[in-house]
């Protein structure tokens, strides 16, 4: 592609802006609400079960709705889902700051959730057909990656300094940007090219049983983290949800227009990509709620505080839209990605040596591997599960890898949290509380050195394919059997 048609006009920019604006919206929302939860307790009153459902519901919402939000944006229209969604989720995170009792705040935040769940996979649909497969849409994908993954660090002081003037801004300052976001989306967005015709009809069978299936997947995973639900009732409801799970792959294979095409799921870059998703977004929500535990429970740290810790990590805000894309550019999309999960690795391994009395220059090392790996890892993950892929199903191929994103933060929490509980046993002792810690640490070292073996595999599938002359079908030229840069 010439130089001309890398660089983007004033317009473009504003798209990508929007869009970023967007992913950013949704980033901060979670981060700013997990920092402020100790002061809705204390205000509201919640049992523990409430508080942690006031997380869950959202990730019930997002998760068990996302395959079916990205197909929709695809069907029905990749701007008209993105604003009428961005709208809602407008709406529903004002009612959110105005909740006086915990039932109101758990409806908000699965509203919440079910909206975000359709109006993600549309913008990042917006982003693929508004910027040309190439240097241009590795930039954009870059800077979009790297707001999403900035919007949650960032929101971990926003949250902090917000709560500590009232919690209820941590829903109106998401209010605020997104009629902003709005607003400008209206006079700037436009999709690129028509819906696809449902020839046969929307497939409701399809649309019920993922849905179902997800809800129940991510609750049975939900209930994970807490030993008190059960081990036959939480096994029954993953059961449950697998099995619908077989509904929904039946139904697909006989639809004359199905919900998801089962296809798509024969590319080996794009199932590498959402396996490397689950398992490197697993090991960071792992990883943060157990330094959150050490940092405020063990060392009395202040929420904020807290936030301004790992505020490092956020450095993946400007190197990911700048160094990012140039790496990917000169390197590809897959060694790129290992580095950023090698990182990942050694920052989880250094953090194992916690003790009771650690400076924060200890900690440093791991926060700074841990930006770098997100600026190496986001972006290319992204550009990964999207590359290659038709116009017609990027709002799936932004469904499948945003699940994969919420189903890896919930299972990452609930294995950390189940390997902690298993490890404390009836102990009380700050030592005990610090060993427990130590062990389920072991979990995100384990989730991102798996990560990184299954990116590798890739890699030595590309520089095979490489080495591997393929004859023209008709004219015996030779081809290079490769899978391009992922």
């Amino acid at each position: 592609m010439s130089a001309t048609h890398a660089r983007m006009d004033a317009r473009a920019w504003g798209v990508l802006l929007v869009l970023a604006g967007a992913i950013f919206l949704e980033g901060i929302d979670v981060a700013m609400l997990n920092v402020a939860l100790p002061a809705i307790r204390a205000d509201l009153g919640l049992s523990t079960g409430t508080l942690s459902g006031v997380v869950s519901a959202y990730v019930l919402g997002y998760a068990g709705f996302m395959l079916l939000g990205g197909r929709a944006a695809d069907l029905l229209g990749h701007r008209r889902m993105f604003l009428l969604w961005l709208g809602v989720f407008l709406l529903f995170s004002g009612l959110g700051g105005l909740a006086t009792e915990g039932w109101m705040l758990l409806a908000a935040r699965f509203v919440t959730g079910v909206s975000a769940a359709f109006m993600t996979p549309a913008g990042l649909a917006l982003v693929t057909g508004n910027f040309p497969e190439g240097p241009q849409r590795t930039r954009a994908l870059g800077v979009y990656a790297g707001t999403a993954a900035g919007g949650f660090s960032l929101g971990l002081v926003a949250g902090g300094l917000l709560a500590s003037i009232g919690w209820r801004w941590v829903f109106f300052a998401p209010l605020v940007l997104s009629a902003v976001i709005l607003v400008a989306a209206l006079l700037l967005l436009k999709d690129v090219g028509t819906p696809e015709r449902a020839a046969g009809g929307f497939d409701l069978a399809g649309a019920f049983s993922i849905t179902g299936a997800m809800l129940l997947l991510a609750y049975g995973v939900v209930r994970l983290e807490d030993t008190g639900e059960g081990t036959a009732g939480t096994l029954g409801v993953l059961a449950a949800g697998a099995a619908l799970l077989g509904v929904f792959v039946l139904v697909e294979r006989r639809s004359a227009n199905p919900l998801v095409r089962l296809g798509i799921l024969r590319s080996g870059p794009l199932v590498r990509a959402n396996l490397g998703a689950l398992l490197f977004l697993g090991s960071f929500a792992g990883f943060q709620f157990l330094a959150t535990l050490y940092l405020q429970e063990l060392r009395g740290w202040s929420a904020l505080q807290t936030g301004v810790a790992m505020l490092v990590i956020g450095v993946d805000t400007v190197l990911a839209p700048t160094l990012t894309p140039r790496l990917v550019n000169r390197f590809g999309n897959v060694p790129v990605l290992l580095a950023g999960l090698v990182a990942a690795g050694a920052g989880y391994a250094l953090f194992l040596g916690l003790d009771l009395d650690w400076t924060y220059a200890a900690m440093l090392p791991t926060m700074v591997l841990l930006g770098l790996a997100f600026s190496l890892t986001y972006g290319p993950l992204t550009m990964a599960a999207t590359e290659g892929v038709a116009e017609s199903e990027q709002g799936l191929a932004g469904g499948l890898l945003y699940t994969s994103f919420q189903f890896g933060t919930a299972l990452g929490l609930s294995a950390v949290t189940a390997v902690s509980v298993a490890a404390l046993g009836d102990a009380t002792a700050p030592e005990a509380r610090l060993e427990a810690l130590r062990s389920a640490l072991a979990v995100p070292v384990a989730a991102a050195v798996a990560a990184a073996v299954i990116t590798a595999f890739g890699l030595r599938r590309r520089a095979r394919g490489r080495r591997l002359p393929e004859a023209g079908p008709a004219t015996g030229e030779v081809h290079v059997a490769a899978e391009g840069v992922r």
